[in-house]
């Protein structure tokens, strides 16, 4: 007998780094109605405005807005660890995670570049991917936070064959049938068959082809700059790019400000802003929601996707996937109508969230 599918998907969200604008982010977006509705809400981490003396308090102590702080990290840290317990005991489904500042993970002792990181480390979990999708476009990278020179080097079969194989399993959960991937090259128009780099050859075909083999509908590797027009005019689900720049430019230009970044990988699915903790226009009022809201909106219809699937038999799983990606993509196309543009304009001081 089929179990009970709850009413709504259960969120958690953390407030991200109390000094910067996670916590106006939350406090605004669950403010509206129409994201209110969504789910079944638990906020981790302080998520009131600053005091008089221009500071939030958290369990942690007392945060400075405006600007990086060790008690600001220890804060994000805290909040963060939280929501993984939650999770850990099934009292949520999904993770949306408010931005924190990377200066103040270290600042405070941590290791970790940032949430993925920071969630690696917490669950566990290695080898994980970042996904960022807006607009017309769902990308993985096979790296994301190195140099370009090392971003090279971590181009292998493995790496890549690791990143298709997520995206495929992201795809169909998602979409709620086998995705369409397109494969990247590295090189300029994928190495020009050798002449300009034999990277694609060595390393992605190979990758490609023996996923291929095992019944992934997978093609590449393609040259980026025709590949990604053609993808966001349809011809492709998702999109496997080699690095952080070749995959984040192309969806920031199209996805106009509503940017959400996946992190695939770990036991539990997590999305968030693409985006900093913006410190200059902390407490301020000003920082725009599109990303954050598209985040809330993609996490809410994927965790019911799953939930359904989870509680139905395969013929109403199968309805309630291919449902609920259709809610998924409307989230990711038709969301809050403002965006977040001027957040990233006015700064990246906190480094990038994901």
């Amino acid at each position: 007998m089929a179990a009970a599918v709850r009413a709504k998907p259960r969120l958690v969200i953390t407030s991200g780094d109390p000094g910067g604008i996670g916590p106006e982010l939350v406090r605004r977006a669950l403010a509206d109605p129409g994201i209110r509705g969504l789910a079944e809400f638990t906020v981790t981490g302080p998520a009131d405005g600053p005091a008089a003396d221009g500071a939030v308090l958290a369990t942690t102590g007392a945060v400075p807005v405006g600007r990086a702080s060790a008690a600001g990290g220890r804060a994000a840290v805290e909040a963060v660890r939280s929501a993984v317990e939650l999770l850990a005991a099934g009292s949520a489904d999904a993770l949306v995670t408010a931005p924190v500042s990377k200066e103040a993970l270290q600042l405070a002792g941590y290791p970790w570049h940032g949430q993925t990181e920071m969630l690696a480390g917490l669950c566990g979990a290695s080898d994980l991917r970042v996904l960022l999708m807006a607009g017309p476009l769902r990308v993985v990278h096979v790296s994301a936070h190195r140099s370009l020179r090392r971003a090279v080097e971590a181009v292998t079969v493995a790496s890549v064959r690791r990143t298709i194989e997520l995206a495929d399993r992201f795809g169909r959960r998602l979409l709620g049938r086998p995705p369409r991937i397109a494969v990247a090259g590295l090189n300029p128009h994928a190495g020009e068959g050798g002449l300009l780099g034999d990277e694609d050859e060595r390393f992605i075909r190979p990758a490609v082809e023996a996923e291929r083999s095992l019944g992934v509908d997978v093609a590449g590797p393609a040259s980026a700059d025709t590949l990604f027009p053609r993808a966001a005019a349809g011809g492709a689900d998702l999109v496997v790019a080699m690095y952080h720049d070749q995959g984040h430019i192309p969806v920031k230009l199209l996805g106009q400000g509503e940017g959400v970044a996946v992190t695939l990988g770990l036991p539990f699915l997590r999305m968030s802003p693409d985006h900093g903790a913006a410190f200059d226009i902390a407490g301020q009022g000003v920082a725009r929601l599109g990303s954050m809201t598209a985040a809330i909106r993609a996490a809410a219809a994927a965790a019911g996707v799953a939930q359904a699937g989870r509680a139905g038999a395969s013929g109403a799983g199968g309805g309630a996937g291919a449902g609920g990606g259709a809610g998924v993509g409307g989230a990711m196309a038709g969301g809050a109508a403002d965006d977040e543009g001027a957040v990233e304009g006015a700064s990246t001081a906190g480094g990038p969230s994901p």
